[in-house]
């Protein structure tokens, strides 16, 4: 069989078309998770599942169990369905022992049966014997992790599928807020439109008060601060930051700072950025443009270059090593200092 994208699976899903074998691998969790509870939940009625469905867990099974309950045939059902989640953790799954079964099962599979695999965060290799057999035999899907660029027109694409739309400076914000974890990032959406009318678009106001986000005192206020060189507003931001630090934990506000200087530093690289350049980069709406017209102005290519070292600095710090008892709050009080008063990185060797 042909390898598969989420897209094609899903549609011979809705239109009840079932392969008899499913392996779906990949670093990105969400289409994995997705299918399997499609399947989980439409394949039969109800009624017909507690004697025809089965779900097993990699670590709690080995191969032989798993085409055992293969091989069963329905009872007072069309279809059974077999659904092995943590796939990856079956011991024995890639082993010369299991491999000759697992072969005559997939060869020859049982079609009154759906037998899926959940295998996340890894593929196997296709190289090898195994690989190679699942690529032939089995409905094969590989869920690769997106882009930081490519999570803009992914959002887009989601909230258009609910029927809804959200506006450039939305999409922006929970892109550079929640990244490329398409579970977190749909379930945040999922929440957004119960709040929201029909026709009425997902802003940024409905963002920052439903994701807890807030209004003033936030990442992106403390990014636009840093752009236009404020340094009361920054420092107010920190303060809130300080003491509120469940709700604005370092780590991932170092993430999204890097984010937005690594952005600029390629930027740079293009004496005129156009559209197409912004757009390469994820940064589709005319305010982020903006805004990073005014940072290439502000920080030149040495300096951006030189910020980037100071955030890994920051990263390095936050896990304890040249620290010493230095608070979060504190670790981030500094490097937005240093990111406002430049300081030769030779002094900080």
């Amino acid at each position: 069989m042909p390898q598969y994208s989420p897209d094609e699976i899903l549609q011979q899903l809705r239109q009840r078309q079932f392969q008899p074998i499913y392996f779906l691998q990949g670093e990105e969790p969400y289409y994995i998770d997705l299918i399997a509870n499609i399947l989980e939940q439409n394949v039969m009625p109800e009624h017909e599942r507690g004697f025809n469905q089965v779900v097993l867990y990699g670590k709690d099974t080995d191969a032989a169990t798993v085409l055992g309950q293969a091989r069963r045939f329905p009872m007072m059902a069309e279809r059974s369905v077999v659904i092995v989640k943590e796939a990856q953790a079956i011991a024995d799954l890639e082993s010369e022992k299991a491999f000759p079964f697992l072969e005559a099962y997939l060869k020859n599979p049982l079609q009154s049966t759906v037998l899926v695999f959940c295998y996340k965060h890894k593929t196997l290799d296709a190289r090898k014997k195994l690989g190679k057999l699942m690529g032939e035999k089995a409905a094969l899907l590989t869920s690769k992790k997106l882009y930081d660029n490519q999570v803009p027109g992914w959002l887009t694409a989601y909230v258009r599928s609910k029927q809804q739309q959200i506006t450039g400076q939305a999409t922006a914000m929970l892109s550079e807020y929640i990244g490329a974890d398409l579970s977190r990032l749909t379930n945040e959406v999922d929440k957004l439109l119960l709040n929201v009318a029909p026709g009425q678009p997902i802003d940024e106001d409905l963002v920052q008060k439903m994701v807890g986000i807030s209004k003033e005192y936030n990442i992106f206020e403390l990014q636009k601060a840093l752009v236009q060189r404020d340094v009361l507003k920054a420092n107010r931001i920190l303060q809130y930051f300080e003491a509120n630090p469940k709700a604005n934990p370092l780590i991932p506000n170092l993430t999204l700072l890097f984010g937005f200087f690594t952005k600029l530093l390629v930027l740079h690289q293009a004496p005129n950025p156009s559209d197409a350049d912004f757009k390469k980069l994820g940064i589709n709406n005319s305010f982020a443009q903006k805004e990073y017209q005014q940072a290439l102005r502000v920080y030149n290519f040495p300096r951006t270059r030189d910020i980037i070292h100071l955030i890994r600095r920051a990263d390095l710090q936050s896990k304890g090593i040249e620290s010493g008892s230095m608070t979060e709050g504190e670790i981030l009080r500094e490097l937005v200092f240093l990111i406002l008063h430049p300081v030769p990185l030779s002094v900080l060797a």
